[in-house]
């Protein structure tokens, strides 16, 4: 039967190996247009199975959080923060998601080599670094992750690593959440990106 598997739904289990949990927006975003009959077909076959409200994982394997790989991380790099598509993620802002797990760690460090799971480093120093770090405790883990105004911020300065459209998605999800904006500045403060968010901020409000 697992010869007869199509490439997207080849692909949608390669993800939820990778992954652990996966959703319907995962699977949207590796371009497979709409995720429903892909992800019928794999739990009538037994391929797949559903963990939860929206979330699939493989049948083989103990079922994980949809955020398991980020707990992995976490524990190989206790000193890393999560950050980017995957602080966003975290804060569901926006609609991106990646396969990586994308971490910062300070500048001054030593970059870790990981084979699994799959991690992208940012290098951060100084306030850049330290500032709107938060700590939850998932599978019994402490995970470090930048709070939503940090994340948004961070994805401004990394503009041209994420995508400008993906920092303004971000950005609008988290005016329309109604989180502080005052908060926000001030992360933009610390990322030097005050002046390009400002009129995005200003467009949103």
């Amino acid at each position: 039967m697992r010869a007869m598997i199509g490439t997207a739904e080849h692909r949608i289990l390669q993800l939820a190996r990778t992954m652990g949990v996966i959703r319907p927006r995962d699977v949207v975003a590796l371009g497979n247009g709409t995720p429903g009959p892909a992800l019928h077909r794999l739990m009538q076959r037994g391929e797949l199975e559903r963990s939860g409200r929206g979330l699939y994982g493989l049948p083989d394997i103990p079922l994980a959080t949809m955020h398991h790989t980020k707990v992995e991380v976490a524990k190989r790099v206790p000193g890393g923060v999560l950050c980017l598509l995957s602080a966003l993620a975290f804060h569901e802002l926006g609609t991106q998601s990646s396969h990586q797990v994308w971490m910062a760690i300070d500048g001054r460090a030593h970059q870790p080599r990981l084979d699994y799971p799959a991690t992208r480093f940012f290098r951060m120093s100084g306030e850049a670094f330290t500032t709107g770090i938060e700590t939850h405790v998932i599978e019994g883990v402490p995970v470090r992750v930048y709070g939503p105004a940090k994340a948004v911020a961070d994805c401004f300065k990394f503009r041209s690593k994420v995508g400008l459209d993906v920092a303004i998605e971000a950005l609008h999800d988290y005016i329309r959440r109604r989180m502080s904006i005052d908060e926000l500045f001030r992360c933009a403060r610390v990322c030097r990106v005050a002046n390009v968010m400002r009129p995005y901020i200003e467009a949103s409000l």
